[in-house]
């Protein structure tokens, strides 16, 4: 018979002959209820935040995107476009030009990057899901959409054929601008404005999209050179077997091949970083409070100074004293960290179904219920607890027993 387990067991579920003990003893438990309930509703409440964050990026980034290792454009032949259209894994692909150009519009002016994109592009991204107001622009015409920030700082709206969004573009080779070359020293196009896109913040003052054409026409280019192509990939289809291909493709020039995360390892960076970083405040507060446990533990192995001194003289080894309170302990902690995760589980799934926390007064708080942020907080709870469990066991020495 495992007669520490058992005894710890009475221990822990018994009341002592000392009020204060059970006081101490009922305050630790409720800390480890607490403390694991809230690093689990934290979790996953960062857990929902990031899904909320990156939901609109992953709507405007690409499945993958090839981009030139080093300059600004590569070269995309006829050859490689037939070979495209046989590479397994990929549903469409679109020829992307970008580059840093300056607008005008009644005075007011503004620098973003025109990005122009072929007739296949509503193909790789479902622009409806972006689009904010009016229409995409008709290939083949000088018609763009811009950002919502950009129509703000501008004060443009859609369709005005009346005054005309002025795009600039320097002229390569130019060298240095002077008052002298000025009027040479760019390239210009009047567009019309045919609606308005919402990504984030970000995104939403730095793009304007335009026809490739009328983009590779403004920037001078050759008709085989691209700034980028992006990818939409077939679902199930391997990202890696892909990417092997595409390598194969594009021999001889220096490419870099990004999926949608590398596209956005600055945000995903930054977002890890905060969870991590609220993992560890948490847990520090875990850790406070399983000061309580050890206080408890300590307090109970004074109280029971009488019974360990009979189970030492019944046979009982110190070792098999200290185990006694070792797993009350760790009972106390994996028991009270089970009951703050189901209740930390009961609140967010509460959150889901009957929003009652809001950001603003029609958007519920973001969460997400994830089996790792369980295993985390368990893991957490679990290993703290041990921990605590063995720092106050370790008090029990000889002189208790003589």
């Amino acid at each position: 018979m495992n007669y520490p387990l058992y005894i710890a067991k009475r221990y822990l579920f018994s009341k002592s002959s000392n009020n204060a003990i059970n006081v101490i003893t009922v305050i630790a438990a409720i800390g480890v209820v607490v403390g694991s309930m809230s690093l689990f509703i934290v979790l996953s409440a960062f857990s929902g935040l990031k899904d909320f964050s990156l939901q609109f990026t992953n709507v405007f980034d690409s499945d993958l995107k090839i981009v030139p290792a080093s300059g600004k454009t590569l070269r995309f032949t006829d050859a490689i476009s037939d070979k495209l259209e046989k590479t397994p894994g990929i549903e469409a692909y679109s020829k992307i030009i970008e580059e840093r150009a300056f607008l005008q519009y009644k005075g007011k002016n503004h620098i973003a990057y025109i990005k122009g994109v072929d007739s296949n592009y509503v193909n790789v991204i479902p622009v409806d899901s972006i689009l904010f107001l009016s229409n995409w622009f008709e290939p083949g015409r000088n018609e763009v959409v811009i950002g919502t920030n950009t129509s703000i700082k501008l004060s443009i709206g859609i369709n005005d054929y009346t005054s005309l969004l002025e795009i600039y573009v320097p002229t390569p080779g130019t060298g240095q601008i002077t008052e002298l070359n000025i009027d040479r020293a760019f390239n210009r196009e009047r567009v019309v404005v045919a609606g308005f896109y919402e990504v984030n913040e970000d995104v939403n003052s730095k793009y304007v999209f335009s026809d490739f054409e009328l983009a590779r026409s403004l920037l001078g280019l050759d008709k085989d050179v691209v700034s980028s192509v992006e990818f939409k990939l077939i679902p199930g289809s391997d990202e890696e077997d892909v990417k092997e291909a595409l390598k194969e493709l594009f021999q001889g020039q220096e490419i870099q091949i990004k999926n949608r995360i590398q596209q956005n390892d600055a945000l995903y960076k930054m977002l890890n970083t905060e969870n991590i970083a609220v993992y560890l405040i948490f847990t520090l507060v875990l850790i406070i409070a399983l000061f309580n446990v050890i206080g408890s533990i300590i307090m109970m192995i004074l109280d029971k100074r009488k019974n360990i001194k009979t189970l030492y003289n019944l046979g009982a080894t110190l070792q098999n004293v200290r185990k006694i309170f070792f797993l009350q302990g760790t009972l106390m902690t994996t028991l009270g960290g089970i009951l703050g995760i189901l209740l930390g589980v009961l609140i967010v799934w509460i959150q889901l179904k009957l929003p009652f926390v809001y950001i603003t007064s029609s958007l519920p708080y973001p969460v997400k219920l994830k089996l790792i942020n369980v295993i985390v907080v368990f893991a957490t709870i679990s290993l703290l607890g041990v921990v605590a469990s063995r720092i106050a066991s370790s008090r029990v020495k000889e002189s208790l027993l003589d």
